[in-house]
């Protein structure tokens, strides 16, 4: 991932941006523990009757191989369960695709379109915002943990990876929201380099 800082917020993004919600399950651990439990299943609730978005973004990548941060800004696409599109109109075009389990990647003349079987580094990260949106508790618990904090009027999520490998790459995610509209995902990684995806207003039709 270190060398396609385009897809941290999917694989998580928001194809790939999308960011964990019984007996002894990490979630109910976490909210269990938590004084705004009752919060998180609400969550859950709102974030799963969202069944289309259109907003903005702008995304702000730290990379250490490069002096100055990387800035892009564009639009979100969102069908539940399983569409999410990253449009890149700044500052060169790129699509992100993801939908049925295929991400399709576009630059200029140049189209990618892969199984996420075949790529499973950026599963977690797409999965991050995915699932997010979705109000998915089981996808989000495959990969994450989850400490919920705030309340629904201003929430945060912070996922922590639980599986090994990802652990090498993700120190932990953060989405920041209000009701059922995402604000921002950041995610921290192991070596220091970081990305801020900041979602806008929704667009309209």
């Amino acid at each position: 991932m270190r060398r396609t800082p385009a897809l941290l917020p999917f694989g998580g993004a928001v194809l790939s941006c999308a960011l964990a919600f019984g007996s002894g399950s990490p979630l109910e651990a976490a909210a269990g523990s938590a004084s705004g439990a009752p919060d998180v299943e609400q969550l859950l609730k709102l974030l799963s009757e969202r069944r289309h978005g259109h907003v903005t973004f702008t995304e702000v990548q730290q990379l250490a191989i490069l002096d100055q941060p990387l800035h892009s800004s564009g639009e979100l696409f969102y069908d539940a369960p399983d569409r999410l599109e990253k449009r890149t109109l700044k500052p060169r075009p790129e699509d992100l695709l993801l939908e049925h389990g295929r991400l399709t990647i576009e630059r200029g003349h140049h189209r990618r379109s892969v199984s996420l079987a075949e790529f499973p580094q950026a599963v977690p990260f797409i999965e991050s915002v995915r699932a997010t949106l979705a109000g998915d508790r089981a996808a989000l618990e495959r990969y994450f943990t989850m400490d919920f904090s705030g309340d629904l009027g201003h929430w945060t999520l912070e996922l922590m990876p639980t599986d090994a490998t990802m652990k090498r790459s993700v120190r932990r995610i953060l989405i920041e929201g209000e009701r059922d509209h995402i604000r921002t995902v950041q995610i921290h990684q192991q070596d220091g380099d970081s990305s801020t995806l900041t979602i806008g207003p929704e667009i309209n039709p």
